[in-house]
């Protein structure tokens, strides 16, 4: 999850284009290394003296909340010659893991998830030469902080589309837990719906409960669809396949988040709304190998190329809506426009 996103970046940090997701808690109580081919071998690969690790609560090879942070990290990998490693890691196992890495030497510890702000948070005291930064939180020390990816832009035009297009007057959301960092890109998306739409009915968010659980997620859209939904968004994380086959079958629209997920070969994704975070990944690692890094809170949206809203150009949108998209993008980026979020 997957929906479910914040890192200490300096606010002026410039960041061209977009990868909750959002965090959710694994199925098994241990931390356990993966490489892309999903194996618990370790994914550690060798490329110089600094040192940055990735923590995260399903796999990366997700195609939405995960993928997106495992780019950027192969871009730091790639642009910056540094020694990487991932990890599944449950809330649980999360400080232990911490440790193992900053006893190893690793100067960068991302936590992929709300969950990880409060053991970044704990951990860092006792190891002041690395830095902790989890996606959402808003704990911070000298040397741990947060980064919060301002989805909630995105789900907000999602929203509006899926308000002005819906046949049935009725949308939908599934999400693996009931958790801020998640209720509140689906939040977001609803608002947008009623912006459209005042008379749009949004059905209660149905939440599945097990990152990975493909076929709880779609159990939980075949109830969406029941209902009458017709647009449904998700944060789902590694379960979203779920999502997409139960939209395919029913024949109604889903709406991809973290990663632009419009290609699935079900056919059924209409949009996404993105998070690209390869260049906050970079920047903030350029900082922390400069050791010039102070621990915050930074939240980074539309105005800064890192969140959007992608409609799938094989789906036929209403010249209408497009204007309403592309006009309500204007605005937010201009700060016309100011979508809600929870703070957390």
């Amino acid at each position: 999850m997957q929906m479910r996103w914040i890192f200490g970046l300096a606010a002026s940090v410039a960041i061209t284009a977009a990868l909750v997701g959002c965090g959710s808690s694994p199925s098994e109580g241990s931390s356990k290394s993966e490489t892309k081919t999903g194996s618990t071998e370790p994914s550690k690969t060798d490329g110089g003296d600094f040192k940055v690790a990735l923590l995260t609560l399903g796999k990366t090879s997700d195609s939405g909340w995960n993928a997106m942070a495992l780019d950027g990290l192969n871009a730091i990998k790639s642009e910056m010659g540094a020694t990487v490693d991932t990890q599944i890691a449950s809330p649980q196992a999360a400080k232990d893991a911490m440790r193992s890495y900053a006893q190893k030497g690793y100067q960068l510890v991302f936590g992929h998830g709300y969950e990880y702000n409060e053991p970044g948070f704990d951990v860092s005291k006792d190891f002041p030469n690395t830095v902790f930064i989890s996606s959402s939180g808003g704990k911070t020390t000298a040397n741990a902080g947060a980064f919060r990816f301002y989805l909630e832009q995105g789900c907000y035009m999602a929203g509006m589309m899926a308000g002005k297009m819906s046949k049935t007057g009725k949308v939908g959301a599934v999400a693996v837990l009931d958790i801020p960092s998640i209720n509140s890109t689906i939040e977001a998306f609803y608002a947008g719906a009623k912006a459209a739409n005042p008379k749009i009915i949004t059905l209660p968010t149905v939440y599945f409960g097990g990152e990975g659980d493909i076929a709880g997620a779609k159990r939980a859209t075949e109830s969406l669809i029941g209902k009458g939904a017709d647009f449904i968004i998700h944060q789902a994380n590694d379960a979203a396949q779920g999502v997409f086959d139960a939209c395919a079958a029913g024949k109604v629209n889903a709406i991809g988040t973290n990663a632009d997920q419009n290609s699935n070969p079900s056919g059924a994704v209409v949009g996404s709304a993105v998070i690209i975070a390869k260049p906050a990944f970079l920047e903030l690692a350029k900082q922390v190998k400069q050791k010039t890094y102070k621990g915050q809170v930074t939240l980074v949206g539309a105005d800064k190329g890192a969140i959007d809203f992608v409609p799938n150009p094989s789906f036929t949108i209403p010249d209408d809506v497009k204007k309403l998209i592309d006009d309500t993008r204007a605005k937010i980026k201009s700060g016309e426009l100011v979508v809600p979020k929870k703070e957390f």
